[in-house]
């Protein structure tokens, strides 16, 4: 049984994928494909005849024999030993009467992309593509596999279907690919010099509510909201639940455009609750072999439309901090996040929230995964914060937690003049503020505007949809890589000056 709401097809019930008594594999498991390797171990699971005994081996560089299960209620499932990176591999399931096998499959990282429209913005639309598409066959070891869009009202134990099986990169099989995934993956590759797996599940045009379960909805007050495409929970449930068995490395995520405009006041809470019930449902499903706090990376939103006013885009990408500002923080641990506010993309015939400059986003990305998920040392992932902030009446003096570099700006930091730190909210006048002079990590701002019976109490940074031209905001970390995040600071009054210690 199914329905079709506004236009999409939606699933009602789940299937029953092992009926027929087949032995083979689940659908997202195929020749090429990418397991993740050692320290974890990698699950595999399928279907076949009921009680039949199922033998999975593998075959390789080395020979691993799994014990023999038992077919129950339809499906098999194996957890191997840990297996190092490399490959290739045949991997076999096999019954007394048949057998089913994956070929050429390499043990390495898993990484899950999803969002929406601009994490599925294909690779044969960046800048450069032509060259981005010749260098695809370089990569052999860089594997993709992109899930179909379908939508469930119940959690679904398998993928309905696959858009692209898994496969080796090459100019076709990477053209209508995620450009941010597979560029992450590559530039990984350089760096890692080991396979690559790339899990592609995103639609354009959907909020997070629609990507998070009925429970994390529960945690922020939205389990009973509905929306048309992309009532809550259906793209968890058809897109994201049947791949919990999968261990995975980390997940990247690009999506909250669609949030600007619905339920931006709760994404402080949706966003975060959804990635730490992701990272319990992939831990629990993987039988404990993916983490429970997997890397979870982020790109903070870009840019819509230059020149609004609106500050739907500049709460977002606040919001997806959790209110902090920076990630890594308590509130959201072993996250790292790609700032794109000073990508934008006037000309972009795919439309300006759509900008075409996808390797600066992965490039970013990468610094991020490996400070956070590999743990290397000394890699600047994180452009400059403000660690203190003091207001004397006339100059307003930020010290940053890094080396800056610096372009004189007038509009790009405002301040709040009020009579108290309480009156300053959304709807206050914010007036410019301009950069009159800077050190190696401070700037001080001209902040002498307000009248005679209020004060400046809060400042805020690119508070804007569209703060800047391209790679020219007023602040970057110290080699110009980097651009510092936005940020909105409350001041407080103390020793008779307003100050904020972050």
């Amino acid at each position: 049984m199914a329905l079709t709401l506004c236009g999409i097809f939606l699933l009602t019930v789940s299937t029953s994928y092992g009926s027929d008594g087949i032995l083979r594999f689940a659908s997202y498991y195929g020749d090429h494909m990418v397991l993740q390797r050692s320290p974890e171990s990698a699950v595999l699971w399928g279907y076949g005849p009921e009680g039949a005994l199922v033998t999975v081996v593998l075959s390789g560089p080395l020979k691993q024999e799994a014990t023999a299960v038992v077919v129950t209620d339809g499906i098999w499932r194996v957890t191997l030993d840990p297996v190092e990176a490399g490959g290739p591999y045949n991997v076999t399931a096999a019954t007394e009467d048949s057998k089913a096998t994956l070929t050429d499959v390499l043990f390495g990282d898993i990484w899950l992309c999803g969002g929406q429209s601009n994490m599925y913005f294909f690779l044969n639309q960046v800048f450069d593509a032509s060259k981005e598409l010749a260098l695809a066959e370089k990569y052999p070891h860089v594997r993709i596999f992109m899930a179909a869009l379908i939508e469930s009202e119940t959690e679904l134990e398998d993928l309905v279907k696959v858009e692209i099986p898994w496969a080796v990169p090459s100019k076709s099989s990477v053209s209508g690919f995620s450009a941010v995934c597979w560029l992450f993956g590559r530039y990984m590759y350089d760096k890692l010099q080991y396979p690559i797996g790339l899990v592609e599940s995103c639609w354009g045009g959907t909020p997070v509510e629609a990507w998070s379960s009925s429970r994390a909805l529960k945690q922020c007050g939205l389990d009973d909201e509905l929306m048309g495409p992309g009532n809550n929970s259906v793209l968890w449930n058809a897109m994201i639940h049947p791949l919990l068995n999968m261990t995975i490395k980390g997940a990247l995520w690009y999506q909250g455009e669609k949030n600007a405009n619905y339920n931006q006041d709760k994404y402080n809470c949706s966003f975060p609750v959804m990635i730490d019930d992701w990272r319990m449902a992939f831990h629990m499903g993987s039988g404990g072999q993916t983490a429970p706090d997997f890397p979870f990376g982020f790109v903070q939103l870009s840019t819509d439309i230059k020149g609004s006013k609106d500050e739907g885009f500049p709460n977002i990408r606040w919001h997806q901090t959790a209110d902090y500002g920076f990630v890594p923080n308590p509130r959201m641990k072993r996250t790292f996040m790609a700032v794109a506010l000073d990508l934008p993309d006037e000309t972009s015939p795919y439309g300006t929230i759509h900008p075409r400059d996808k390797q600066d986003v992965a490039h970013r990305l990468t610094l991020g995964a490996r400070a956070v998920a590999y743990h290397e040392k000394d890699v600047v992932f994180q452009g400059p914060f403000p660690n203190e902030i003091v207001y004397d009446g006339f100059y307003m003096n930020i010290t940053y937690d890094q080396k800056v570099s610096v372009t004189p700006s007038y509009y790009v930091f405002e301040i709040c003049c009020s009579k108290t730190p309480a009156q300053c909210g959304p709807q206050s006048q914010w007036l410019p503020s301009p950069i009159l002079r800077w050190g190696p990590t401070t700037i001080q701002l001209f902040a002498a505007m307000c009248s005679r019976t209020e004060v400046a109490t809060a400042v805020r940074y690119a508070w804007r949809d569209w703060p800047c031209d391209f790679k020219a905001c007023p602040v970057y970390s110290a080699n110009r890589t980097l651009p510092a995040p936005p940020f909105l600071v409350h001041l407080h009054p103390a020793k008779g000056h307003f100050q904020e210690k972050l």
